[in-house]
C-alpha cells in the first residue's frame, strides 16, 4: 500500500522516526534512507538541522501497527483430546 502522507513513525525508528516515515513515503528501505542521511551529512555538508526541522514538522502516525491474526484451529481448545505441547491425555 502507497502512503500518501508524509508521517514520522512509531513502530520504525532509530531517534524519532523521520527516515522510517520518509521511507514509507518514497517506498524505500529505511535503511537506504538512513544510510543517504549519514551520507548527505558527512560528504555533501547537508546540515543536522533538516533532521531536526523534519522532526518538527512531520506529525506523528499515530495508528496502531499491524497486528497479524492467528490462524483458525480446526477445533476449538476445549475439543482438545491430548495437550498439543506434552501430548498427554486431556481430562475433562
Amino acid at each position: 500500500m502507497l502512503d500518501t502522507q508524509l508521517k514520522r513513525t512509531s513502530n520504525d525508528k532509530m531517534i524519532a522516526g523521520v527516515c522510517g516515515g520518509l521511507a514509507r513515503y518514497f517506498n524505500v528501505d529505511p535503511a537506504l534512507v538512513r544510510l543517504l542521511f549519514v551520507v548527505a551529512v558527512l560528504f555533501a555538508g547537508a546540515s543536522p538541522l533538516i533532521y531536526a526541522l523534519l522532526w518538527i514538522i512531520m506529525p506523528l502516525d499515530t495508528a496502531a501497527p499491524a497486528v497479524p491474526a492467528l490462524p483458525n484451529h480446526p477445533r476449538p481448545a476445549e475439543e482438545w483430546k491430548f495437550d498439543p505441547y506434552t501430548g498427554e491425555r486431556v481430562q475433562r
